[in-house]
Protein backbone atom coordinates (compact mmCIF):
# COMPACT_ATOMS: atom_id res chain seq x y z
CA UNK A 1 0.00 0.00 0.00
CA UNK A 2 1.16 3.74 -0.50
CA UNK A 3 -0.31 6.34 0.58
CA UNK A 4 -0.43 9.51 -2.21
CA UNK A 5 -1.38 13.28 -1.47
CA UNK A 6 -3.80 14.44 -4.55
CA UNK A 7 -5.63 17.72 -5.04
CA UNK A 8 -9.18 18.21 -6.37
CA UNK A 9 -9.50 20.36 -9.68
CA UNK A 10 -12.40 21.17 -11.42
CA UNK A 11 -13.66 17.53 -10.88
CA UNK A 12 -10.43 15.38 -11.20
CA UNK A 13 -8.23 14.31 -8.61
CA UNK A 14 -4.65 15.06 -9.20
CA UNK A 15 -1.79 13.48 -7.23
CA UNK A 16 0.45 15.71 -5.98
CA UNK A 17 3.25 13.25 -6.58
CA UNK A 18 4.18 10.97 -9.43
CA UNK A 19 2.93 7.46 -9.74
CA UNK A 20 4.09 4.42 -11.38
CA UNK A 21 1.03 3.42 -12.96
CA UNK A 22 0.26 2.26 -16.57
CA UNK A 23 -1.94 3.49 -18.92
CA UNK A 24 -5.61 2.69 -17.98
CA UNK A 25 -4.54 0.89 -14.77
CA UNK A 26 -7.35 0.66 -12.20
CA UNK A 27 -6.71 1.45 -8.59
CA UNK A 28 -9.07 1.79 -5.29
CA UNK A 29 -8.76 4.53 -3.33
CA UNK A 30 -9.91 5.94 0.00
CA UNK A 31 -10.41 9.36 0.63
CA UNK A 32 -9.49 11.44 3.79
CA UNK A 33 -10.14 14.91 4.44
CA UNK A 34 -8.93 17.05 7.21
CA UNK A 35 -5.04 16.91 7.04
CA UNK A 36 -4.37 20.40 6.03
CA UNK A 37 -5.63 21.87 9.13
CA UNK A 38 -1.82 21.06 10.85
CA UNK A 39 -0.02 22.00 7.93
CA UNK A 40 1.28 25.28 9.33
CA UNK A 41 0.62 24.51 13.01
CA UNK A 42 3.18 21.49 12.86
CA UNK A 43 5.97 23.09 11.45
CA UNK A 44 7.73 20.82 8.18
CA UNK A 45 5.38 17.87 9.29
CA UNK A 46 5.15 14.70 6.86
CA UNK A 47 2.56 13.19 5.95
CA UNK A 48 3.10 10.16 7.30
CA UNK A 49 3.14 12.44 10.86
CA UNK A 50 0.02 13.81 9.96
CA UNK A 51 -1.60 10.57 9.23
CA UNK A 52 -0.92 9.43 12.56
CA UNK A 53 -1.97 12.50 14.55
CA UNK A 54 -5.31 12.49 12.56
CA UNK A 55 -5.32 8.40 13.79
CA UNK A 56 -4.49 9.36 17.28
CA UNK A 57 -1.73 6.56 17.07
CA UNK A 58 0.17 9.12 19.06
Amino acid sequence: MRVVRARYEGGVLRPLEPLDLKEGEEVVLTLRRGLSRYVGALGRASYRELKEIEDGDR
